[in-house]
């Protein structure tokens, strides 16, 4: 059988992370995730990267 790129980017084309920010609304998370997207990457062009915004809890549903 042949062998081929699969759907990702290989590991020097691409870097994964994520954050979780505490916020009150998604609006707020997708505004953050805007300007995170916009920074400055090398010599100062902005990098327009895609973010991924995913809810992982919510604080009203909890049993406290």
């Amino acid at each position: 059988p042949a062998v081929t790129d699969g759907p990702f980017p290989e590991a020097k084309e691409f870097l994964a992370g994520y954050w979780i920010v505490d916020v009150d609304r998604p609006e707020r998370a997708h505004e953050i995730a805007a300007k995170a997207s916009a920074a400055p990457g090398l010599g100062g062009v902005p990098l327009i990267i895609p973010i991924e915004v995913r809810q992982v809890m919510d604080a009203r549903l909890m049993d406290v």
